[in-house]
C-alpha cells in the first residue's frame, strides 16, 4: 500500500471515530495534574481560568460561523463516512479550508492549557495535529476526487488551517441561529463540564478537598442548563427545524 492510501485510510478510520481523542485525553489530563501538579504558566488563578476559557469559547464561535452558514449535505456530526453533495468556498471556508477542526482544536487547546503543564499542552498539541492531519488529507482526497478542479483552484488560494483573512467571501445563505442551537449546545456543555472537571481535581490535589471555583460553578450550571433546554426543544419539538437544512 502506498503512503497516499495509507494516509487516507488511516485519515477515514480516523474521522469515524474523531469525537473520541478528546475523551481519550481525560485520563492523561488526570494523571498530569494528580501525579505533577504544578503551575508552569505562572498567572494567577482567575486570570488563567479566563485566558482558557476564552481560547475554548473562540473555538466554538468558529465552529458556529461553520454551522450557522452550512448548506444540507455537507458532513458536519457525520461519522459512517464523507459526505458532500456541495463545495463550501464561501464564508469562512473562503478564508480556511478546515475551519470545524480548527474550532475543535481551540476548543480543546483551552482545557489542554488549562492543566497547566507545559509538557502536557506540548504532547497534546502535537497529539490532535497528526490525528487531525490524518483526518484532514482524507477529506481533502474525498473532495479532490469528487470535485476535481473547483476543488484545485480553492485549495491553492486558501489556507488548510491559519486563516488568511484577505480572502473573506461573503457567504450564499443567510445566517441560521436555529441551526447553531440545534447543533452546538454538545459542544457548549463539553467546555463547561470539562473545565468543571479538571479544577475540581485540580483543588483537590492542591488543597486535599473537593472543591469548585464560583467561576466553573457558575459556567457549568449555564451550560447545563442551556444544554437540557435545547436537547429538550431538538427531541420533543419542531421549533429548532431550519427548512432546506
Amino acid at each position: 500500500m502506498s503512503l497516499v492510501e495509507e494516509f487516507d485510510k488511516t485519515g477515514n478510520w480516523f474521522f469515524k471515530y474523531r469525537s473520541y481523542l478528546p475523551v481519550a485525553l481525560f485520563p492523561i489530563a488526570s494523571l498530569v495534574i494528580y501525579l505533577e501538579y504544578k503551575k508552569d504558566f505562572l498567572v494567577s488563578d482567575i486570570r488563567w481560568s479566563l485566558v482558557c476559557l476564552l481560547i475554548s469559547l473562540i473555538g466554538l464561535l468558529i465552529r458556529v460561523l461553520v454551522i450557522g452558514f452550512m448548506p444540507k449535505g455537507t458532513s458536519g456530526r457525520n461519522t459512517s463516512k464523507q459526505v458532500a453533495e456541495t463545495l463550501n468556498t464561501k464564508g469562512i471556508y473562503s478564508v480556511v479550508r478546515h475551519p470545524l477542526y480548527l474550532g475543535n482544536f481551540l476548543m480543546w487547546l483551552g482545557i489542554i492549557l488549562y492543566v497547566n503543564n507545559l509538557w502536557f499542552a506540548i504532547a497534546g498539541i502535537l497529539l490532535f495535529w497528526l490525528y487531525y492531519e490524518r483526518i484532514m488529507f482524507a477529506e481533502e482526497q474525498f473532495l479532490k476526487r469528487k470535485f476535481g478542479e473547483q476543488y484545485l483552484a480553492w485549495s491553492l488560494k486558501t489556507p488548510a488551517f491559519i486563516p488568511n483573512f484577505k480572502g473573506w467571501q461573503d457567504p450564499d445563505l443567510e445566517f441560521s441561529i436555529k441551526n447553531v442551537l440545534k447543533r452546538e449546545y454538545n459542544g457548549f456543555f463539553a467546555i463547561g463540564i470539562s473545565f468543571a472537571y479538571l479544577n475540581v481535581l485540580k483543588n483537590y490535589v492542591e488543597l486535599d478537598k473537593f472543591e469548585i471555583s464560583k467561576l466553573w460553578l457558575y459556567t457549568v450550571i449555564l451550560t447545563f442548563v442551556i444544554f437540557i433546554v435545547l436537547r429538550t426543544l431538538k427531541k420533543t419539538t419542531k421549533v429548532l427545524n431550519v427548512k432546506g437544512r
